[in-house]
C-alpha cells in the first residue's frame, strides 16, 4: 500500500476531518453512557435501549403517551433520576414539590425552554415567544401580557361568540352532516376563524368557504405534528442546527411563510395608513416597536412569529381539546345534561345571550374542561433548561443531593402526572367531581400542569379555555352529542400520530333540539 497518499494535502485534510468526527463520536457516546455515572442519583444506564425504544415510537410501534409513561415508572420511588435527551443531559422531575420549587419558587434558574429550531433557519417558530430566552423573552412576555388580561378577553368575546354561533348554525343549516360529524377537521375551523379575528383582523367562515387559504396554510403549518417523515424531519432540525441551515431544511414552505408574513405585513400597513385600533395582538407589537428604550427591538419578523405561534397553538391544540370533551360529553349523558342546565340558566339570567361574565361563573363548566385537560394533557412533556447551577435535594433515600449544571434539560412528564393514582384515583375515569369546590383543594399542588406553572406559564391559556368554552355553550344550546357505531371509546390512541389522536378520528352526531 502507498501510505505517501496520506501525506498529501488532501489527504491529510481527509485525515484530519475523519478524527475530528470519531473523537466527536466517542465523546458524545462516552457522555451519553458515563455523564451521571458517579453522580450519586438514579439514572437510565443504557442510552441505546433508550433510543431505540424512542425510534420504534417514531415508527408507530408505541404512542407518545406510552413513552411517556415507560420514562415516569423507571424509577417509581425517586423524585427524579437522569437520562439523556438527543445527547444532551436531562433529568426527569417526577415530585410535585420539586415541580413547583423549579417552576415558581426558583424559576430564575430555569427560565428556557430548550430551543427546538433555530431562529435564522425558521424565524416563523424561532423567533416565538415560547422559544425565546433570557431577557428577550422577559421583554417579549411583557409585550404580550397584556393582550391576555381577562379585560382584554372581554373586549374579544363578543368576536369568539360570534364564530361559535356561525359555527353552530351551519350545523343547523345543514341537518344532513349531523348525522356523523369528524370532529377534528371541523373544530380546526371553529379554531380557525377565532384566531383569524382576534389576531389577524380578519373576518373568515371556514364552514362556509371550506377552502379559504387562511385554513388551507394553517393545515399545511400544523401537520408535522403526524406521520413518520415530518417527525422525523422536526427531530433532525431540533438535534442538528447547523448541518439543517446548511442543506437549508425547514420545518415550512416558502409558501407558508410568505402567506402568513403578507397578511401581517398588509395588515399593520392598513392599520397605519387608516389609523384602525383593535385590541389585539397585532396592536400591541405594533406599539412595541415604536416603542424606544428597549434592549431589541421589535421587528416585523418578531411580530409575525408571535401571530404565528398563537394561531398555531390555538389552531391545533385548542380544537384538540375540544374534541375530547365533545367526546367525553357524548359518551358520558348524565355529564352532558348537566353542563347543558348550567350553560340554560345563564341564558335565562341573560335574556338568551351567554356573556363573558357568565362564562366565567359557570362553575360545572370549569370543571368539566378541567378534567379533560387532565386526562388529555394538551403537552405530553414538559420542559425547561438549567440557566444556573442549581441543588436538588436526593432523590431518594441513600442518594446524595445533586448540583445541576447550566445546559442540563428538566423534563416534566405532565401526563403521567395526571394519570398517576397517587394523585388522581381511577384515572381512566372522565370525573368534573375532581373539581368541585368540595374537591379540587384535594389535589396535589402541582401534580395538575396541562399549561406549565410559573413564569412560563403557557400565555394564552386564558384564550383557550374562552374559545373552547363559548363553543360548548352554544353547541349545547342546540344539540345534544350522541356517539356514533366509528366513536373509539375507550379511546385508543393512534400510535401512527404524534398528537393525542384516536384511532379512526374523533366521530359523534349532533342531534337537533327544541329551542
Amino acid at each position: 500500500m502507498d501510505w505517501s497518499w496520506f501525506s498529501t494535502p488532501f489527504g491529510l485534510l481527509l485525515t484530519t476531518l475523519i478524527v475530528i468526527v470519531v473523537s466527536k463520536v466517542i465523546a458524545t457516546m462516552n457522555r451519553m453512557y458515563f455523564y451521571w455515572k458517579g453522580k450519586g442519583i438514579p439514572y437510565m444506564p443504557n442510552s441505546l435501549s433508550s433510543a431505540i425504544m424512542g425510534w420504534k415510537m417514531l415508527a408507530g410501534r408505541f404512542h407518545f403517551t406510552e413513552w411517556c409513561d415507560y420514562l415516569y415508572y423507571y424509577f417509581p420511588n425517586a423524585k427524579y433520576f437522569g437520562m439523556v435527551d438527543f445527547a444532551t443531559p436531562a433529568i426527569l422531575l417526577r415530585d410535585p414539590e420539586l415541580i413547583k420549587d423549579t417552576m415558581v419558587k426558583d424559576f430564575e434558574h430555569f427560565q428556557d425552554h430548550r430551543a427546538f429550531v433555530d431562529e435564522n433557519l425558521e424565524p416563523l417558530f424561532g423567533k416565538a415567544v415560547f422559544f425565546m430566552h433570557g431577557d428577550r423573552w422577559k421583554e417579549m412576555r411583557n409585550v404580550l401580557s397584556p393582550s391576555f388580561t381577562a379585560s382584554k378577553m372581554k373586549l374579544m368575546f363578543d368576536l369568539i361568540s360570534d364564530c361559535a354561533h356561525d359555527f353552530a348554525n351551519y350545523f343547523v343549516e345543514h341537518p344532513e352532516l349531523c348525522s356523523e360529524v369528524e370532529l377534528k377537521g371541523t373544530f380546526r375551523r371553529y379554531t380557525n376563524d377565532v384566531i383569524a379575528t382576534a389576531a389577524f383582523g380578519l373576518s373568515v367562515n371556514s364552514m362556509k368557504e371550506q377552502d379559504n387559504e387562511f385554513y388551507i396554510r394553517g393545515i399545511e403549518a400544523t401537520k408535522f405534528s403526524s406521520g413518520f417523515l415530518m417527525m422525523l424531519k422536526f427531530i433532525f432540525l431540533r438535534s442538528f442546527p447547523r448541518f439543517s441551515k446548511m442543506i437549508g431544511l425547514t420545518l415550512f414552505t416558502n409558501e407558508t411563510s410568505t402567506f402568513f408574513r403578507k397578511i401581517v405585513a398588509d395588515t399593520i400597513k392598513m392599520r397605519e395608513e387608516k389609523g384602525i385600533v383593535r385590541p389585539d395582538m397585532i396592536h400591541l407589537l405594533m406599539q412595541a416597536r415604536e416603542k424606544e428604550g428597549t434592549s431589541a427591538q421589535v421587528t416585523l419578523d418578531d411580530i409575525v412569529s408571535q401571530a404565528f405561534i398563537f394561531f398555531f397553538a390555538g389552531f391545533d391544540t385548542s380544537s384538540t381539546l375540544m374534541c375530547f370533551v365533545a367526546h367525553e360529553l357524548a359518551v358520558h349523558q348524565d355529564i352532558q345534561d348537566r353542563l347543558r342546565e348550567e350553560i340554560k340558566q345563564y341564558l335565562a339570567e341573560g335574556n338568551g345571550k351567554i356573556s363573558y361574565d357568565s362564562l366565567s361563573q359557570m362553575s360545572y363548566m370549569d370543571m368539566v374542561v378541567s378534567e379533560a385537560l387532565r386526562k388529555y394533557s394538551p403537552v405530553v412533556i414538559l420542559d425547561r433548561v438549567c440557566t444556573k447551577k442549581y441543588e436538588l435535594p436526593p432523590a431518594q433515600p441513600g442518594c446524595k443531593s445533586l448540583t445541576i449544571e447550566p445546559g442540563t434539560i428538566i423534563m416534566y412528564p405532565g401526563y403521567s402526572l395526571q394519570r398517576d393514582p397517587t394523585y388522581f384515583p381511577n384515572p381512566e375515569k372522565f370525573d368534573p367531581e375532581r373539581f368541585s369546590d368540595e374537591n379540587k383543594d384535594k389535589i396535589v399542588p402541582y401534580s395538575y400542569l396541562p399549561f406549565g406553572l410559573g413564569p412560563r406559564k403557557c400565555i394564552g391559556n386564558r384564550f383557550a379555555l374562552m374559545e373552547t368554552k363559548i363553543l360548548l355553550a352554544h353547541l349545547l344550546q342546540k344539540f345534544t352529542l350522541k356517539t356514533t357505531p366509528k366513536t373509539v371509546e375507550p379511546i385508543v390512541f393512534n400510535k401512527k400520530e404524534f398528537a393525542l389522536q384516536p384511532v379512526g378520528g374523533f366521530w359523534i352526531r349532533l342531534e337537533k333540539r327544541e329551542t
